[in-house]
């Protein structure tokens, strides 16, 4: 490919600015498109909210996935996680380009934490095999996270071909820094900014980022840039901060 891949990995908070006080999904969508990424892994996206699109008065932009991907993200996909009698969330990958396949796969670790893992095949122009994209939430328990690790892994493991290039991108709610040990260990990944920047970035909370909540790993890429959103413009979107990278084929 002559041009990097362009990503993106962002926690929305169901469009909503902290404290749920605005809805911001327009800005986020504005804000998205001045970025000119190619692949986007959405945290926390809502599908559907009844009281949620009364209040607010837009009922143009649910589901969210559709009214985000817009006409710059031409192939979307949406797994649906947590389900309540209002409406449902979950994660969202949109992308410029093909998705060949899309599946997801239900990783929650408890009753009352209802957690999923998005797999995507993307054609990549340029690219000799597939993209696998794997876009997650992990739970807000050491034990549960470790039980969502292991089935990530057994997923690669299982349907990632090890020379086939891989992304998994997401909020890890890793407060004590254990997961990228893991899947350097067990899946051969590298985090984007521990590589590029010699730590991962700090992304939560947005107003004055401290904790490095939000990551990428990659397998079969090199990292060109990686860089945290940060600005008045992006923390009055969101509780946590949106990361991107630029990636290469190795």
């Amino acid at each position: 490919m002559t041009s990097p891949l362009h990503i993106a990995s962002y926690n929305i908070h169901k469009g909503l600015s902290q404290f749920n006080r605005r809805l911001t999904v327009h800005e986020l969508r504005d804000r998205l498109g001045t970025l000119g990424t190619d692949i986007v892994f959405l945290q926390e996206v809502q599908g559907g909210h009844g009281l949620r699109a009364r209040r607010f008065h837009h009922q143009a932009c649910w589901p969210q996935t559709e009214f985000l991907a817009g006409h710059v993200y031409t192939d979307f996909a949406y797994g649906k996680n947590c389900v309540y009698d209002t409406g449902h969330h979950g994660n969202a990958i949109l992308s410029r380009y093909k998705i060949l396949s899309w599946e997801n796969e239900d990783i929650s670790a408890h009753a009352y934490e209802s957690r999923g893992m998005l797999h995507c095949e993307i054609e990549v122009p340029g690219m000799a095999t597939p993209v696998h994209c794997i876009n997650v939430h992990l739970g807000l328990t050491e034990g549960g996270r470790k039980r969502q690790l292991a089935m990530i892994a057994a997923r690669v493991h299982k349907l990632v071909p090890d020379d086939a290039p891989l992304i998994l991108a997401g909020d890890f709610n890793d407060w004590q820094m254990r997961v990228g040990r893991y899947f350097h260990d067990e899946l051969g990944l590298a985090e984007v900014f521990e590589t590029h920047h010699g730590r991962s970035a700090r992304s939560y909370p947005a107003f004055l980022p401290m904790f490095q909540l939000d990551r990428i790993y990659v397998r079969r890429f090199n990292i060109e840039a990686a860089h945290v959103q940060t600005g008045n413009a992006w923390h009055r979107i969101s509780d946590h901060a949106a990361l991107t990278a630029k990636l290469r084929p190795a």
